[in-house]
């Protein structure tokens, strides 16, 4: 496919931030029968019943949290909807609808904002959320997304982070720093293009961990797939800041320690090979490195025979006392203080 060296450039200000909003929202859809108003008024109107309402939100800014050197826009859009759904899925909770906000700069032109927007929109309709509103204005730092997203359950199935017990397994969905190595990757490529733009890269072996860092999945799939178990958490988080963080959050709220077994640690073979080549230890990686918007979660331990044949999980601890604190066991049978070494959004 051939490159279009003069894409068709159409001015933000022709359209005026009414028609813009008009023109980005066109390909939304209503799929939620709890959307009883969506785009078009001061307010969207959302009917939960006796459901409860589950709402976050997040910000991506431009140059902190994403790059457009190597992070293509209709993909941005998607992963800035996924981001914000896996925190509903983190309760236990059915995402049914979500809001966008968009502040662009003068560099944008409209076709920009098309693909940012076609991203959103195959996001909204993969995971069946409506988009009901938002708002745009303009920008004097680049590009700045944020996203609401809103979900629905039954109070006696919401999960928080404080429910943890002495005795319950830690557990974790998927595998862990796949999303942190394709980062890695990408910043690599970037200099090597930086010093020279003829040096194409070649990712396809690279292709998983990129993936996993430009379009991650939201794992909205667990909640019905613990319900089909008959399992419900005693307490859940998803992994967006790095495993060790967010161990640390639920042992914090839930006023318990844990210890977290290093060989029990669910990691792609590719990310493995791919860690020698940039001689970084996996375990580091795998512990810290975020982005993965996986599960993590509490069970007791009658439900362990539930889920220890299912793909989908790893029991990689189990919790203890408060006073015994958080440890990783390593490999060696070495009792090491854990540490929050992840994603820190406000570091320099």
């Amino acid at each position: 496919m051939i490159e279009d060296k003069n894409p068709q450039r159409t001015a933000l200000s022709q359209l005026g931030e009414f028609g813009l909003i008009e023109h980005l929202t066109k390909n939304f859809d209503v799929k939620q029968a709890s959307t009883l108003k969506s785009i078009g008024d001061d307010a969207a109107v959302l009917d939960f019943g006796t459901k409860k309402v589950v709402v976050s939100t997040d910000l991506l800014i431009e140059g902190v949290h994403f790059d457009l050197a190597y992070m293509p826009l209709r993909h941005l859009g998607y992963k800035a909807v996924v981001v914000n759904l896996s925190d509903i899925a983190a309760m236990n909770a059915k995402p049914t609808q979500i809001t966008v906000s968009v502040a662009v700069s003068n560099r944008f032109p409209l076709e920009a904002l098309e693909e940012l927007f076609d991203g959103i929109t195959y996001a909204s309709r993969a995971y069946n959320v409506d988009v009901v509103g938002g708002d745009t204005t303009s920008s004097q730092k680049g590009l700045i997304i944020s996203i609401t997203a809103i979900g629905e359950a039954d109070e006696k199935d919401i999960v928080y982070r404080n429910g943890a017990k002495q005795g319950d397994l830690l557990v974790v969905t998927g595998d862990l720093g796949s999303a942190y190595m394709g980062l890695k990757v990408l910043e690599r490529e970037k200099q090597v293009f930086q010093v020279n733009p003829n040096n194409q890269p070649d990712l396809e072996m690279y292709s998983y961990l990129v993936e996993r860092q430009l379009k991650p999945e939201a794992r909205t799939d667990i909640r019905e797939l613990l319900e089909k178990l008959e399992v419900k958490p005693t307490s859940m988080i998803d992994v967006s800041d790095g495993l060790s963080s967010e161990i640390i959050h639920i042992c914090k709220q839930s006023n318990v320690g844990c210890n977290l077994y290093e060989d029990k640690l669910p990691v792609d073979p590719q990310l493995i090979n791919v860690c020698e080549e940039f001689i970084i230890d996996s375990t580091t990686v795998a512990i810290n490195g975020g982005e993965d918007y996986e599960l993590l979660f509490t069970i007791s331990m009658a439900d362990f025979d539930k889920i220890k044949a299912n793909p989908n999980f790893t029991v990689i601890g189990h919790i203890t006392q408060e006073s015994e604190g958080v440890h990783l066991i390593t490999r060696a049978d070495t009792k090491i203080p854990l540490k929050a070494r992840g994603w820190n959004a406000l570091e320099e």
